[in-house]
Parts: structure tokens; sequence; C-alpha cells
């Protein structure tokens, strides 16, 4: 199959290349600058350059190809207009897939969030809708609900989409700038590891490797208008997580009381996602696509030590 993959040198992408190439697919990456160019060229992908900014290009791209997996986003739109905005500039997009690719039946899967399901009671599963506009907790990828639903509505235009809902924490050897990295950095910062009140919230985790091969099977053979959950732990406590990071660094894991953990406390600007609860489930992914974790979950990746070298 010929894939065009964006987003390809990202945390994601850059696994999701060679998966697809080590099962016989012929990968193009889209690429921006000779930098990425080259880093697509190294995975062993082709390159097309560009931007996701050219609609014309990207439909040009998709129809050119036999199937579609989108994972960038336009993060540069953070900074000034938040998640709202990246989500205003990525519906455009799924549009114009939808344009090229409708009635032909070829995939497209894009990259989701867990994010937070809202107060369920229970873990989140597949079935769950996004969330909608002006829900609760707005500060995670789950408030792009408005780009999940794009994408399963082009399944009525004869396009086999969906989405791969990524869990909360992805964790890999090549993580840079995860929530596990920004939770060491603060150990370090405070010289102790800090967890909210008693730390029993939940948080869903999910090694890269495996988010890889889910968005392989999703391409090959998933249904089209559904969702999918990358979920490889489904609910650790964040106290365990703390627990784990304060042993390999050698320093004390404390308690954070409620009162102090707002600006300009312990979790700064993360306390307002790190007292929250997001257990998640992933068996209808694993019984319709036959998708089985099988890298390291999040403890043990913590304990191979990379993250603290």
């Amino acid at each position: 199959m010929r894939v065009f993959v964006t987003g390809g040198t990202g945390h994601s992408g850059s696994h999701i290349i060679p998966e697809l190439i080590a099962a016989g697919h012929e990968v193009t990456g889209l690429a921006r600058s000779d930098a990425s160019a080259a880093a697509l060229s190294a995975l062993g992908a082709k390159v097309r350059r560009g931007d996701i900014e050219d609609l014309d290009g990207l439909k040009e791209a998709a129809a050119d190809s036999d199937g579609v997996i989108h994972v960038a986003h336009r993060q540069d739109l953070l900074p000034t207009g938040g998640i709202d905005a990246v989500a205003a500039a990525e519906v455009p997009i799924m549009l114009a897939y939808g344009d090229a690719l409708a009635g032909t039946g070829k995939p497209l899967v894009v990259a989701g969030s867990i994010g937070s399901p809202g107060n369920l009671g229970r873990p989140a599963t597949e079935a769950d809708p996004a969330l909608s506009a002006g829900a609760e907790h707005r500060g995670t990828l789950r408030a792009r609900n408005v780009v999940e639903t794009t994408v399963i509505g082009l399944a009525e235009r004869g396009v086999r989409s969906s989405v791969v809902r990524i869990a909360n924490i992805a964790h890999s050897t090549t993580d840079r700038a995860g929530f596990l990295v920004q939770l060491i950095a603060l150990a370090k910062e405070k010289g102790f590891a800090g967890y909210p009140g008693d730390g029993a919230n939940q948080w869903n985790a999910v090694h890269i490797r495996d988010v890889a091969s889910l968005f392989r099977l999703a391409l090959e053979k998933g249904p089209a208008g559904r969702y999918w959950h990358a979920v490889g732990d489904g609910g650790i406590p964040l106290r365990e997580i703390a627990e784990a990071i304060g042993s390999r660094l050698g320093l004390p894991v404390v308690s954070i009381p409620a009162d102090e953990l707002m600006v300009p406390g312990y979790f700064g600007f993360l306390a307002n996602i790190v007292t929250r609860n997001y257990p998640a489930d992933n068996l209808e992914t694993r019984r319709t696509l036959g998708w089985e974790p099988v890298q390291p979950g999040l403890l043990a990746d913590l304990d191979n030590g990379h993250y603290f070298d």
C-alpha cells in the first residue's frame, strides 16, 4: 500500500513510518524543511515537500496514495490561540482529505487523544463520543472533538476513516517533552517527587511503539467511522508514578495538599490536569483489530532508566 504520512518526524510518526515499512508498505512523508526531509529519508520514507497549510497539496498527496495517516497538527498556534485555534485549523485539513478520498473506500487514520472523558465513573471506551464544545476540562487535546467528529463523518462520504485516540501518557526511549519528562523535571527541581492528595487518580498510558502498530492495523483493516484506543495501561495511580520517579532519583515522595496545588505550587501549570482521573479501556480495539500491546508498560519503562539518563 502507498501511504501518505504527515507528522512523520514527531514522536508518533517517527515510529509509525518504520512500522509501515517493515510491513511492506511504501511511505511518503510530508516535510516542510530540509531537516525534516533528511529525517524522513533516514526512516526509509520518500519525501514530499510542503506543509499542512497547503490544502491543495494535501489533496493531491492523498489522491495519489492508497491511504493516509495524519498525526501532524498546528502546534505553532498553541501559544496565541490555544487548542481551539489548533482544532479550527485542522477541520479544513480533514475536509480536504475527504474531498480527495470521497467514494474510494481508502483509509484515513487520524491521531486523536483520550484526553478527559468527563466524569463517567468508569473507564472511557471506544464507544464514548467526543466531548461537546464547552464541555468540562478543555485543557487537553480532547478539546479537538470537532476534528474527531469531522473525521468520523467522512465515513458517510465513502472514506474508510477512523481516529486513533492516543493515551494521555505516550512513553518511549525517544520521549523528550511528554508528561513523564515534565514530572521528572519537577522532582529534580523541587527535590522530591510529588503527587496530588492521596494520588489515587488514574492516568492511562501506552508505549509509542504499540501506538505505531495500532495505526498500521487501523490503516490495513479498520472499519470506517470508528474510534480506536491506543491504551496499554488502562489506569495507573499517579501516586505510583511519583513513587517510581522518586525511587529512580533517590528522592522522597510527598503528597501535595489540595490548597498547594495551584500556581505557584508544586505542579505549576500542570495543576489543572494533574488531579484528573483518566482510566480508559481498549477492549473493542483489541477485539476488532487484533491489537495487543507488547512493549513495556509505563512503570516498567520508568524502571528501565532511560528517562533518567
